[in-house]
């Protein structure tokens, strides 16, 4: 708590209050509530935590793969394969960050090239027996993680969330 002549802030872990008590009477703004820039603060903040605890959660339910590693795989995955290009684009990242990407998951066994049948010039990026089975049980990790989490939350609460979340991600710039 920090105080002076004219203001006295309150300040918690999750929320900043401000009392002004030279208002005729003491007016209460709270950076958590919803106003001008105030939402958009708070959206930040909390992605930002989701993103760090994403990170450790993912570290210490599946050490032996990163979750870059594990967005990598599972994007392989949905798509069947694709060339290490594509993965570059698609994540927006520099050629040379995807090719020691998958230079690591390869020599861990994970992925492994193959040549594509139509054009022999082409090597397109697929997981192996070995990465399809840690890909599943950190995907199994992880969707026990969720539901414990969410465990306490309504259907309609989750249905928001999950239409929240499509939203936002569908308004994400493509690579």
């Amino acid at each position: 708590m920090k105080t002076s002549s004219q203001w006295l802030v309150y300040t918690t872990h999750t929320q900043c209050c401000t009392v002004q008590p030279f208002a005729e009477e003491a007016e209460i703004v709270a950076e958590n509530e919803p106003g001008p820039g105030g939402s958009i603060e708070i959206i930040q903040r909390e992605m930002t935590a989701f993103a760090r605890r994403a990170r450790a959660s993912a570290a210490r339910m599946h050490p032996e793969l990163s979750l870059v590693s594990f967005t990598l795989l599972s994007h392989l995955e949905d798509r069947g394969g694709c060339r290490a290009t594509d993965l570059a684009a698609y994540y927006m990242l520099d050629k040379s960050t995807i090719s020691r990407q998958v230079g690591a998951l390869e020599k861990a066994g994970l992925v492994e090239r193959r040549l594509e049948p139509g054009d022999h010039r082409v090597q397109v990026l697929h997981l192996t027996e070995r990465g399809t089975g840690l890909l599943q049980r950190a995907t199994d990790s992880r969707r026990v993680a969720f539901r414990e989490r969410l465990a306490g939350w309504s259907e309609p609460d989750l249905e928001r969330f999950a239409e929240y979340l499509l939203r936002y991600n569908a308004g994400a710039p493509e690579g």
